[in-house]
């Protein structure tokens, strides 16, 4: 099991009977590791003297066949589910992905000063989580969700690293299947939490939107006494929520709300508003593009007032945020705006990206990769997609990959829409536009957005393009 996403910080060490405590495992034939264990981790690359290496199982790897490889680099304690012939102490357990969780829970258990916040939705919790980071870490240690460790094992990979000085968790939870975020939302016992929204995001796992609903709802079950639960305001599913919700009190965000925004001025990579709240209103500046952005800002708002941070705390974390690798970064190369928002796409996000793309200056070129996770809804999806983007005012629609067909049949103007099955046939036509357009005496500045979800790699293409001006 490989994780790039590893801390840098010396972690709070356990002992060995901690270990025990936490997993309920027996140590084989009695051999009791002395002295403190400084990590717990499932990459056999990384483990070293001090470390206690978890032996994972998948449907496609077994960790344990790593457990004697760590042994001679020094790791002294590895964590099973059978005993393995090799030199090195064992903690015998009866499910490594269940042990894993166990150990973060415990974590989580041994910092009662934490006041954590989770949240889920279908998109925005990669920008909301960076925006609480920011309202957060001015006022004291903060521990946030990195890159993907959303799931029912990186959940408790990043409990793993909270430490006594961390006095907020922001922990981004993701469901993939029906039960998971009960299970993560149990581990990270949250004061706060709450949905963002129920877009179609993972379609083809739950069967409908519906079925989002109720997997994302699950969040709400684990609620520490006297937290409260955040919901959307203005969400088609709205009603649902509240009623999974209603077992705590309830700070809405978004038009209709709580917290809400008005006046709102959307500039080509900022937007002007006033954020009204419970607790009064204030004007925000804030640096992230987009009306979709907005509404993350109430969201984290929200997020931030239900477990009593200031709103003054909260406007100057909000002005002060900055986004994700991926997520709407702007980058200026001479005549050409490339616009990154590569690190995911689902169909909700694919038209909000749309709509930043059309507030900037000249030839507005959009780049879709394949959305990936929408089931027996991918062909349609990807044909409505076509159909909306190309009847947007952008110049150029350049869709690349498995369903570019499925959107070049929905397009409305098909004079602007240019399918290519991979990224290496589209290049040419995206150098061509800016030979024509971006360059020489009468260059016209050129705004292109790439998207796509994360296994399509968009930055790839991006980077080949921007290789070539």
């Amino acid at each position: 099991m490989h994780t790039s996403t590893t801390s840098t910080v010396p972690l709070t060490p356990w002992t060995a009977e901690q270990l025990q405590q936490a997993t309920q495992g027996e140590w084989h034939q009695h051999k009791i590791p002395q002295g403190e264990i400084k990590r717990i981790l499932t990459d056999s690359r990384h483990a070293e003297e001090g470390d206690a290496f978890l032996a994972l199982k998948g449907e496609r790897f077994d960790a344990h066949d790593f457990v004697k490889q760590v042994a001679t680099q020094g790791c002294q304690i590895a964590i099973v589910e059978r005993p393995v012939d090799a030199d090195i102490a064992q903690l015998i357990v009866k499910d490594t992905r269940v042990a894993l969780g166990q150990l973060g829970a415990y974590r989580r258990q041994q910092n009662p000063q934490l006041k954590v916040i989770a949240l889920t939705g279908s998109s925005g919790k990669t920008t909301t989580k960076e925006m609480l980071g920011s309202i957060l870490s001015r006022l004291a240690p903060t521990l946030i969700t990195r890159g993907n460790l959303n799931n029912d094992l990186g959940v408790p990979m990043m409990l793993l690293e909270l430490r006594p000085e961390h006095q907020y968790a922001v922990m981004e939870l993701g469901a993939s299947h029906q039960g998971e975020i009960d299970y993560t939302s149990n581990l990270v016992q949250p004061h706060v939490a709450g949905i963002l929204n129920i877009g179609t995001a993972h379609l083809g796992e739950f069967g409908g939107r519906d079925g989002i609903c109720r997997a994302k709802s699950e969040i709400y079950t684990h609620i520490l006494p006297n937290g409260t639960a955040v919901v959307p305001a203005h969400d088609d599913f709205t009603a649902t929520i509240r009623q999974n919700a209603d077992n705590h009190p309830i700070l809405s965000f978004g038009e209709g709300g709580d917290v809400y925004a008005s006046e709102i001025q959307l500039n080509p990579q900022s937007a002007q508003f006033n954020l009204h709240t419970p607790q009064g209103s204030r004007a925000v500046s804030l640096p992230f593009a987009g009306a979709h952005n907005v509404q993350n800002a109430a969201a984290a708002t929200a997020f931030a007032l239900a477990i009593g941070i200031e709103l003054d705390d909260i406007v100057q974390g909000l002005e002060q945020a900055q986004g994700a690798k991926g997520r709407l970064n702007f980058i200026q190369q001479q005549h050409c705006l490339f616009i990154d928002d590569t690190y995911n796409a689902n169909p909700t996000s694919m038209r909000a990206a749309a709509q930043v793309l059309l507030q900037q200056q000249g030839l507005k070129v959009m780049v879709m990769g394949d959305i990936g996770e929408l089931g027996d809804s991918s062909w349609q999806e990807h044909h409505d997609l076509g159909h909306d983007l190309s009847a947007l005012p952008l110049d150029h629609l350049v869709v690349v990959g498995e369903f570019a067909t499925a959107a070049q049949q929905g397009s409305a103007h098909s004079e602007k829409l240019h399918a290519f099955a991979t990224q290496a046939d589209a290049l040419p036509f995206l150098v061509n536009l800016v030979q024509t357009y971006g360059l020489g005496e009468s260059a016209q500045p050129i705004s292109f957005l790439f998207k796509g979800s994360r296994y399509t790699h968009m930055e790839t293409l991006m980077a080949d393009l921007m290789e070539k001006i």
